[in-house]
């Protein structure tokens, strides 16, 4: 079973920039893809971003291309968001999840799951 947790978040203008960390323990990060989603009060779970581990494919949601990167560090079994121009609506709590599939990519149910990282952002 692979524990996943989140850290970076927090409070930040619009405009500036975050960037998160999803850690992996328990077992290798040999899960087909990693991605990142996020719930902002009020609304669904959505997909931010998602990255491969065999190719290093990058995919992102249409809210956040342009401004986020997925990235992710091997040795350090270790993905990371870059977030920058930040705005209100980037406010939520952010998820990463691992997936057996990159078929299960945006899938907001399946794979492990951390626990979240509270992104806040004022205007």
């Amino acid at each position: 079973q692979v524990q996943l947790v989140e850290s970076g978040g927090g409070l930040m203008q619009a405009g500036g920039s975050l960037r998160l960390s999803c850690a992996a323990s328990g077992r290798p990060f040999s899960s087909a893809v990693t991605a990142w989603f996020r719930r902002a009060p009020g609304k669904e779970r959505e997909f931010v971003a998602g990255i491969t581990w065999s190719t290093t494919s990058t995919y992102y949601g249409d809210s956040v291309k342009g401004r986020f990167t997925i990235s992710r560090n091997n040795a350090e079994n270790t993905v990371y968001l870059q977030m920058n121009s930040l705005t209100p609506e980037d406010t939520a709590v952010y998820y990463c999840s691992t997936k057996s599939s990159t078929l299960f990519m945006r899938s907001l149910t399946s794979g492990s799951w951390g626990p979240g990282t509270q992104v806040t952002v004022s205007s």
